[in-house]
Order: C-alpha cells, then sequence, then structure tokens
C-alpha cells in the first residue's frame, strides 16, 4: 500500500507515474480530500473531548457542593451526541480511504522504462546461445504425449482444462527438478527451507496484494475464508505479518517448494495448450526481506541465484526488465527471465524477479528494529521464481530433444534422476 504521507507529500509525482502504468489514478487527489477532511474531524473530536472532559470534573466539583448541573449535563450530552456524529464519519471516511488505496497498485521506479506492455520491456542480457536443430522441433507438449510421460486427457477428465498428470519418468523429472532447486539455493545461496500452508486466509492474500484486486483470479474455498495459494511468495511473504523484526541479518532469505493455483481469468487463448500455462502447477519460491537502504542490491542477488539454476540447467536465456506497463501489481522493479522455448521459436517467462520496496510491509504490517533506532520501520520484500517447476520441465524437453523423440536429462539432474541420463519411448 502506498504510504499517505507519501502522497501528501509528492501528489502530482506519484499519480503521474503510477498513470504511466496505463490506467487513470487521478482518483488519488480524492483520497487526499478525505485524508484533510479526516484530519481536521480527528482535531475537532480531541477537542470536543477535551471539553467534554473539563465540563465532566465541573460537573463532578458541582455535585460535591450539592450545585444544580443540570445545564452542563446537557451541554456534556449534546457532545457526545456530536462527537459520535464525527466518528462516524471518520470512520466512513477511513473506509473510502482504505478502499482505494488497497485498489491502487505501487508505483513504479523512476529508473525503469515507461511503456504501455511488454514491447516496451528492456533486455538487459541474453545468456546461452539458442539451441539449434538439424529438425523441425516439437513443442513439449508433443514430445511429452510421444514419450507418454505427461496425460492432459486424463487430467481434463477427471478435473478440468488446464491440469495435467505426470507420470512415470515424467513424474521423476519433476520432482527431480523441485529436489534440485531447493538443494542448490539452501546450500549455496543462504536460503532457509520452509513448506508453508498451501491454504491461506484472507488477511494474508491482502498483504502481499492479491486481494481485494485480483479476487477472480484466486481460487477460493466455498464456505471458509481460506483460499489456495497461487504461489508460496504469499505465506513466505507474510510469515512475520504484524511483527517488528529485531536487529534482523538482512538479507532474510526464505526457499519453498509448493503447488500454486490460478484461476488465470482473462487468459483465455493464451498458451492454453501443453504446460505453461495451467491452473495448477509447481514452484520453487525465493522470497528476501531486506533493509531500505539496500533493496535492490537484494533484486540483483534474488536476479541472479534465479539465473543460476537455467545456467546449470544449459537453458538459454534473458533477462527482461519490464516496462512500467507491464510490471505486477505490488511491483516497483521487475527483472523476469525468459527461457527459449525452441518449440514455440520464442522466450517464456520462467521467473518474475521483484522488489516490491514497502508496498506490502505496509500492507502485511512488517518492520524492523535496529540497535541505536528507537523508530521502527518497514522492511523491504522482494520475491521470485527459483524457478517455476512446470516451465523448466517443457523447457528441458524442448531444448533437449532428439530427432528421435526422446530427451536427453541434463547432466545436474542425473544423480535426482536416479542415474537416468535419457527419457526414451517405449
Amino acid at each position: 500500500m502506498i504510504d499517505i504521507k507519501r502522497l501528501r507529500d509528492d501528489a502530482d509525482n506519484i499519480i503521474k507515474r503510477l498513470n504511466t502504468r496505463g490506467d487513470d489514478h487521478s482518483y488519488l487527489y480524492d483520497v487526499l480530500k478525505y485524508d484533510e477532511e479526516r484530519r481536521e474531524l480527528v482535531q475537532k473530536v480531541e477537542e470536543y473531548k477535551n471539553y467534554r472532559n473539563e465540563k465532566s470534573k465541573q460537573i463532578g466539583e458541582m455535585k460535591r457542593k450539592g450545585e444544580d448541573a443540570s445545564a452542563i449535563l446537557a451541554e456534556v450530552d449534546k457532545y457526545a451526541d456530536d462527537i459520535k456524529a464525527l466518528d462516524d464519519r471518520i470512520n466512513e471516511l477511513d473506509a473510502k480511504i482504505f478502499k482505494m488505496l488497497s485498489e491502487t497498485p505501487n508505483v513504479p521506479r523512476e529508473t525503469i522504462a515507461v511503456g504501455p506492455d511488454e514491447t516496451y520491456n528492456v533486455c538487459l542480457r541474453e545468456v546461452g546461445e539458442r539451441t539449434k536443430f538439424d529438425f523441425e522441433p516439437k513443442p513439449h507438449y508433443e514430445i511429452a504425449e510421444g514419450l507418454d510421460i505427461v496425460d492432459f486427457e486424463r487430467a481434463a477428465k477427471i478435473t478440468g482444462s488446464r491440469f495435467a498428470i505426470y507420470k512415470g519418468l515424467g513424474a521423476k523429472l519433476e520432482r527431480a527438478l523441485i529436489a534440485y532447486m531447493l538443494d542448490l539455493h539452501t546450500t549455496e545461496h543462504g536460503y532457509f527451507e520452509m513448506i508453508p500452508p498451501f491454504l491461506v486466509n484472507s488477511k494474508t492474500m491482502y498483504g502481499t496484494g492479491q486481494l481485494p484486486k485480483f479476487e477472480e483470479d484466486m481460487f477460493g474455498v466455498r464456505n471458509t475464508d481460506y483460499w489456495l495459494i497461487p504461489t508460496a511468495e504469499v505465506p513466505l511473504t507474510n510469515y512475520n505479518c504484524d511483527e517488528i523484526l529485531q536487529n534482523p541479518e538482512f538479507p532474510m532469505r526464505f526457499t519453498a517448494y509448493t503447488p500454486c493455483f490460478r484461476a488465470e481469468a482473462g487468459s483465455a487463448g493464451r498458451d492454453t495448450r501443453g504446460l505453461i500455462r495451467q491452473h495448477q502447477f509447481n514452484k520453487v519460491e525465493l522470497v528476501m526481506y531486506a533493509h531500505p537502504d539496500h533493496s535492490y542490491e537484494a533484486l540483483d542477488m534474488l536476479t541472479e541465484n534465479a539465473e543460476e539454476v537455467l545456467k546449470r540447467l544449459g537453458l538459454p536465456y534473458r533477462v527482461m526488465q519490464l516496462c512500467t506497463g507491464d510490471i505486477g501489481f505490488g511491483a516497483a522493479n521487475t527483472n523476469d527471465l525468459e527461457v527459449w522455448m525452441p518449440g514455440f521459436d520464442t522466450y517464456r517467462e520462467i521467473s518474475s524477479c521483484s522488489n516490491c520496496e514497502d508496498f506490502q510491509a505496509r500492507r502485511a504490517n512488517i518492520k524492523f528494529k535496529e540497535d541505536g533506532n528507537s523508530k521502527a520501520e518497514y522492511i523491504h520484500t522482494l520475491n521470485g521464481s527459483g524457478v517455476a517447476i512446470g516451465r523448466a520441465f517443457s523447457a528441458i524437453l524442448e531444448n533437449y530433444q532428439q530427432a528421435d523423440g526422446s530427451v536427453v536429462i541434463p547432466e545436474v539432474l542425473v544423480p535426482y534422476m536416479g542415474g537416468v541420463t535419457k527419457i526414451e519411448k517405449k
């Protein structure tokens, strides 16, 4: 959530920057009007309460003296009614301000490119040569079906479209990727592994920005306040909600494997075949808590940690800095990793590494305090995929496919595959 104090001090610039996302945010001027009225009313309420307290003392003294205090009592009662009316209006203004700010995205960082869509994203670097073949490469879903390692048809029968059943060596490869990424991030990159709940409440979804604005993109559990997590970012980021961390060692790093659940509302027709855009998929997530002065150093670290997965898997990729019209709701700056998919002859996002600055921390109320500093500050939160398992699975099938339909296993995964070096037709 945007800091209301920051909005008071720099409204024109903030609104101008937010408008580069592609929507009109001039309604924030109304927020400032509501805020000004609220502050005036709060001051008036305090004056009324002070006056009422003084009169209450006077009434007590008059009663002790046996004097008639009925006139002053009537005046005090009137002030009580006035205070209640003012408090009701303050609560009404609070609700309006809260709703409007809750649905306002983060302010894009000044240094990122301005543009309405992904065509304005900036390529920071391209790593590895695009895989070339002396035959026509197939998309991953054709390879998977040919090897009988993923079953889309029966998944659709037992659940619905955009679900998959991994089978045999396909299931083993999926599991190998999860274990490999967790081992890499915990043993070499310094992340602390967790297994969080896959269900969270509305307050938690609010903390990371999924609610209230993106409710239609989520799967809620009927007759409960539970939601299936769209990413492990949600429980991991909220781990220290409503807490003040004492002398934390920044950056704090968390990782977790979870299934992820997304309704993908509004994405009809986009990558609906195969594993690229599923309602349920696996992901290893990376989350950081960072000091506000060093969160962009942490973003570089987070991005490099995710990149290392792709480097060791031998997958060509590029790093794209997203423009203002393409970054997510809670992000101030995002670096997308896009893996080369020869079956599609294009790059596809496989990790999105974002610095949310203090946007999520304000919503989740996560602060820190250091020795010698009496004031608690909001942390900066960062998150990124380390990486999306289904998309890594797909990229391996497409980049390591052979002319006979088999798929070579990347060397780093062979130990996790029990020594299997190739998936071949039966």
